[in-house]
């Protein structure tokens, strides 16, 4: 773990939760919150942990992905790399997930959508550094 750029690995943490932030608020935020069920009411609470905790998350994803791209990538190749995580494995693995809960195919879009582009943007930076 002493290749890994960690300010890179949180520059792109904090990137893709701003990105979160955007996909789920302004982009999509109505849609998903009407495929997801989520209310208001059930969205206001514990918001602080919530948050919290999904940065910790991303923060873990960030060095999973700098660990399987390696110190010498270049921004295509963590770009290519990022892509193909959030494409083809985290999204057809939610895919799955929400297949056997029956969740609408809207929300998988979504949601999927947001871990490609999540995964990409994390790619790129953590190739660029």
């Amino acid at each position: 773990m002493g290749s890994i750029n960690w300010l890179a690995v949180i520059v792109a943490a904090v990137a893709t939760f701003a990105l979160g932030a955007l996909w789920y608020g302004p982009v999509v935020g109505k849609l998903w919150m009407r495929a997801s069920g989520m209310t208001e009411e059930k969205a206001a609470g514990s918001m602080g942990t919530t948050f919290a905790l999904a940065f910790v998350l991303q923060l873990v994803a960030a060095i999973a992905l700098a660990m399987f791209i390696g110190p010498d990538a270049t921004v295509g190749a963590g770009l290519f790399a990022g892509f193909m995580t959030g494409a083809f494995f985290v999204s057809t693995a939610l895919g799955v997930v929400y297949l056997f809960e029956r969740r609408p195919a809207l929300l998988w879009a979504i949601d999927g959508g947001y871990q490609v582009l999540a995964f990409s943007l994390m790619g790129m930076i953590l190739g660029a550094w």
